[in-house]
């Protein structure tokens, strides 16, 4: 991997690779995107880098990452895209609370909270657990009967 100055600003392109939105988001989502140029959905991703370009030194060139969708969930109903947004616009306070975004809307600037609010009636991942322990007991009495 090539040593970057720490001024060098690198772009970042996104790769065809896209299964992981399709994967989760609804038909009736993917048919009104079709159908509606314009419409978006809200969705939460990881991002994952898949390869780089580096430039020779003097080279007017920024350095390039690509990076491919590898996980990800679409906002299902108009509450979860509620959720997604205000955390996206915690974040964007965040940036802009840094010196990274130029323009800040009203609301709260602390993204811990916004986040902890936004994600409060989300189930946890103990939650998630139990849920699927719940399952798996009745798939296995149905299954010895």
């Amino acid at each position: 991997m090539p040593k970057l100055d720490k001024d060098a600003e690198v772009e970042l392109k996104l790769d065809s690779g896209a299964a992981a939105v399709e994967a989760t988001a609804t038909q009736e989502q993917r048919r009104g995107l079709f159908e509606h140029p314009g419409m978006a959905v809200y969705a939460v991703v990881e991002l994952t880098s898949k390869a780089y370009t580096g430039h020779a030194p003097g080279e007017d060139k920024s350095p390039q990452v690509k990076v491919r969708v590898t996980l990800a969930e679409v906002a299902q109903d108009n509450e979860q895209a509620q959720l997604v947004a205000e955390v996206m616009r915690a974040m964007m306070r965040r940036r802009r609370m840094d010196g990274t975004l130029d323009e800040l809307g009203g609301g709260s600037r602390d993204v811990e909270a916004a986040v902890s609010e936004a994600l409060g009636n989300m189930p946890t991942e103990d939650e998630y657990q139990a849920h699927e322990d719940r399952r798996a007991a009745r798939r296995s009495r149905v299954e010895q009967h």
